[in-house]
């Protein structure tokens, strides 16, 4: 089973950033999936999740700007981020789970937002 992050990177305040999530082993269609995040110092929060009904939500901190979105055919689950800042800065993981259960966990991927 694997779950694997990509597109972080480097932004300036303001710049946008999609990341993409990639499932492989897993019957992607019946896990809800989820974004989060981890800051240096800070707990792991949860970003945004869309669950296998077509519920979406979000943390206040990012609602209007990110976007999730997820694609049961290609076992993606993207998060398209607009007007970053540097509070935005952490480590991204995709997460694959059934409710609070989490059983899939990404290595991460790096957003730095700076100028």
């Amino acid at each position: 089973v694997q779950l694997v992050e990509s597109g972080g990177g480097l932004v300036q305040p303001g710049g946008s950033l999609r990341l993409s999530c990639v499932a492989s082993g897993i019957i992607f269609k019946v896990y809800d999936m989820s974004w989060h995040r981890q800051a240096p110092g800070k707990e792991r929060e949860l970003v945004a999740y869309f669950t296998t009904n077509g519920v979406t939500n979000y943390a206040d901190s990012v609602k209007g700007r990110f976007t999730i979105s997820r694609d049961n055919d290609k076992k993606t689950v993207d998060l398209q981020m607009n007007n970053l800042n540097a509070e935005d800065t952490a480590v991204y993981y995709c997460r694959a789970g059934v409710g609070r259960r989490s059983y899939y966990w990404g290595q991460g991927t790096q957003v730095t937002v700076s100028s």
